[in-house]
């Protein structure tokens, strides 16, 4: 419980080390999310279901309300994560997904918060 509320409250853990993937199945991906995905902690689930799922990248708001990240690993792991951003967290509802390709980044070992 209380690693919950340091990464909940803490800024010093907005990147969190993710285990290297084999980049050469590795892609790379964009996806803006549009719905009710601000203030209601879905910068958070994101993180940690990227680095449940072993993704890089980072997740950041946008000031038109909607969710930009980009995400880095398997066709099979974006996909999980693609099915999960869509179920949500029980507080966000989304409404829009659009994805685009993206040149894969080496040496990328991490899954951030940007603010």
């Amino acid at each position: 419980m209380r690693d919950f509320f340091r990464n909940l409250f803490s800024r010093d853990n907005e990147y969190e080390k993710v285990e290297p993937i084999d980049i050469e199945n590795a892609v790379r991906k964009e996806i803006t999310v549009a719905g009710r995905v601000q203030g209601v902690g879905f910068r958070f689930f994101t993180q940690q279901t990227a680095i449940n799922l072993r993704i890089t990248g980072w997740v950041k708001n946008q000031t038109d309300g909607s969710v930009i990240m980009e995400v880095q690993g398997t066709p099979q792991q974006l996909d999980s994560l693609i099915t999960r951003l869509k179920q949500g967290n029980g507080y966000s509802k989304v409404v829009q997904m659009k994805i685009e390709d993206l040149a894969v980044e080496k040496g990328e070992n991490k899954f951030g918060i940007r603010y």
